[in-house]
């Protein structure tokens, strides 16, 4: 058997990786997006050379992600297929987690939420809080949308000029809330707060926009598992964020290995179930 490649065709960026007979992962890549089409087919050449891989050690192609639309005909003419996005989400993070149940929280340009309960996979909805707001916001704010800079920027923020706290408006904790919990999301923000302060408040507002509406997305089936994937689960406030958000609702955030890459691995992955 030879090698599967997964492709995520998403707004923007394509995400490659392959998967060999023995479930190994072959160093999955990353190209931003321009447009679609050109994006898959200069990722999938710079990832065959890149893995000195040739056309012949291609099995299958398999295609995901919302720019797949846009791909009509066999990539290269080998065997290529296509996978709906939630299902590739779902078995990319099972793949990579090993649990059986858990919510999948996608945090690409928006957000979306899929259920998976043993072998059901399905989506439960999505909010627009992601990526794409996080750039906003901060070209709004900072003139800039780069997110290298704005986490360098937050890195010397202070929060408590940002956002309002339950110690800010209660001399003693509440029911389930302790006084460090969060009241109210640039709440205390000032017109005069400094750029670093602003860059930690938007980071704050997206990642915890995100894990709040996880959490709510799953309390009617008791999931206490979120594995988070996409690439802002790699930036390096979220450690700090998902672990007040577990030490307030009592539940857990998994980040795998390729977060990035779960939805190509997932899509590669759905050739695999198939046979």
């Amino acid at each position: 058997m030879g090698i599967v490649i997964g492709i995520d065709v998403g707004i923007s960026t394509t995400k490659i990786v392959g998967i060999n007979a023995n479930g190994d992962i072959i160093s999955p890549i990353r190209i931003k997006a321009t447009d679609p089409v050109a994006s898959l087919y200069g990722a999938f050449g710079r990832y065959l050379h890149d893995n000195s891989i040739s056309l012949k050690d291609v099995e299958q192609v398999m295609l995901t992600g919302v720019g797949s639309a846009y791909i009509e005909d066999p990539v290269y003419q080998l065997p290529t297929d296509k996978v709906e996005e939630f299902i590739a989400d779902g078995l990319g993070a099972r793949f990579e987690t090993r649990l059986d149940r858990m919510v999948v929280v996608s945090m690409g340009t928006g957000t979306s939420f899929v259920r998976c309960d043993g072998d059901s996979i399905r989506h439960t909805g999505g909010i627009g809080v992601g990526g794409g707001t996080l750039q906003g916001l901060s070209r709004i704010m900072l003139k800039t949308d780069d997110i290298v800079q704005v986490v360098e920027l937050a890195d010397s923020g202070d929060l408590s000029k940002i956002n309002v706290l339950i110690g800010d408006i209660s001399p003693r904790p509440l029911p389930g809330l302790p006084s460090d919990a969060i009241a109210s999301l640039f709440g205390n923000a000032q017109s005069d707060a400094s750029r670093e302060d602003i860059a930690l408040g938007i980071l704050w507002t997206v990642l915890q926009s995100i894990c709040s509406a996880a959490i709510l997305s799953s309390m009617d089936c008791g999931i206490k598992d979120f594995v988070m994937i996409g690439k802002l689960s790699k930036l390096p406030l979220c450690k700090q964020v998902f672990a007040a958000c577990e030490s307030l609702y009592g539940v857990h955030f998994h980040v795998p290995q390729h977060s990035e890459f779960s939805t190509a691995i997932g899509a590669a992955l759905k050739y695999f179930s198939k046979g």
